[in-house]
């Protein structure tokens, strides 16, 4: 039977490539996204790439616990236990922090962090009585070296990678691995709205792909890839690690 994944903000850009890999590698798969009319439609063009319905749409705001619940209970009905979860929901404006106010950290903590950790918190138990699970966090290179005009993103992020390790410690006898993917620059709409479509967006964005050694932004089948690799038995030794998927525009070591 295949398992299911929960890919939280799957309805475009890397979620919904996540969504592919995951329904194409033979998972089910649960995309939670707010946008419901988008998700829906992604999970359309899966099912109908991979030949079967195993994807499905699911109305759901990580920064609500009730709204989770709901999603949460609609997914397992469909397709049973959770053994895949991907926290890949993530949002962000560019500003240097004397910018920004107390409600804008508010909104990027809730859907950044808060959401994802509270929406592991409900999912967790269940790989805990399977005795299997995967827990991939998608976080950001930003997290690992901070990321100008980000300041509040960046703290969220190595936020998720500490809770990542702490989770790989607190699970691995359960046999659950839990590991944090970092993108560096990626060429998504999400980007593009951050960057704006006047000349300096443009500006930044050449910029950033002269920074990167392969001299391209991300695509999101690059991360895709990655976590479907993490998700797969073939990982069943990896965890707790912060693995950048960047073009090499940071490097570990």
């Amino acid at each position: 039977m295949p398992r299911l994944a929960i890919v939280t903000g799957g309805a475009g850009g890397i979620g919904a490539a996540i969504a592919l890999e995951l329904a194409t590698s033979g998972h089910n798969v649960a995309i939670l996204d707010i946008n419901k009319q988008a998700a829906e439609e992604t999970a359309e063009k899966i099912c109908a790439s991979v030949a079967r319905e195993a994807v499905i749409a699911v109305d759901a705001d990580i920064a609500d616990d009730a709204s989770c619940d709901t999603a949460l209970k609609a997914a397992t009905a469909h397709f049973g236990s959770v053994s895949v979860l991907v926290n890949n929901v993530g949002w962000d404006r560019i500003l240097g922090f004397l910018e920004t106010d107390a409600a804008f950290w508010d909104k990027v903590i809730a859907i950044n962090l808060r959401g994802p950790i509270g929406l592991t918190h409900k999912v967790a138990p269940m790989m805990v009585e399977a005795k299997w699970g995967r827990i991939i966090n998608i976080a950001s290179d930003a997290g690992r070296v901070g990321s100008s005009g980000e300041a509040v993103y960046s703290a969220c992020k190595a936020g998720i990678i500490g809770f990542s390790k702490t989770l790989a410690r607190e699970f691995a006898r359960a046999n659950i691995t839990c590991n944090a993917v970092c993108p560096g620059p990626t060429d998504t709409p999400l980007l593009h709205s951050q960057l704006g479509e006047g000349e300096t967006g443009q500006k930044i964005y050449e910029a950033l792909k002269r920074a990167i050694p392969m001299k391209r932004l991300g695509k999101p089948e690059d991360l895709a890839g990655m976590v479907g690799f993490l998700a797969s038995d073939k990982a069943s030794f990896i965890t707790g690690q912060t693995i950048s998927v960047s073009g090499g525009l940071t490097m570990n070591g």
